[in-house]
């Protein structure tokens, strides 16, 4: 990212979290520095806080995307994350594969191939955020 970044021109500011009160001063240097976007990583921590992210993001007006959709469920702008059916729809053939014999070993790793992106329309309204129609045709869902 750092170097896509460097590229375009837009600065960016990397800060990990891993307890309640990183997230408060994360969002504090958020405001400080001006930052103008959020990008969320997903993450077990990041996961099980989706609600306070979102709500400081939401309080802090910064227009924020998720690597889960949970997060745009719980209010946040947008997400982009594999498909969750499709990866347990593939856990499901790899099951079936390994009861009809084939050794676990010998399975290839897979990676996700089908990924969705959903938007929160509700969400950017409030951020008085304008969507154009072709970000709202290509999202695989739009929570209005």
């Amino acid at each position: 990212m750092q170097a896509a970044t460097q590229a375009i021109g837009p600065q960016l500011i990397i800060l990990d979290v891993s307890n309640e009160r990183d997230i408060e001063t994360a969002f504090a240097t958020f405001v400080q520095r001006g930052v103008g976007a959020l990008l969320v990583g997903a993450g077990a921590f990041t996961f099980s806080h989706r609600e306070r992210i979102v709500a400081l993001a939401a309080h802090h007006a910064l227009p924020a995307g998720y690597g889960t959709r949970e997060f745009a469920d719980a209010g946040g702008l947008m997400s982009y994350a594999p498909s969750i059916t499709d990866a347990y729809r593939q856990a499901g053939i790899y099951a079936g594969r390994i009861l009809k014999g084939e050794k676990p070993a010998d399975l290839p790793v897979m990676q996700s191939t089908k990924f969705e992106f959903v938007l929160n329309l509700k969400t950017a309204k409030a951020l008085g955020l304008t969507v154009p129609l072709i970000m709202q045709m290509t999202a695989d869902e739009v929570i209005e």
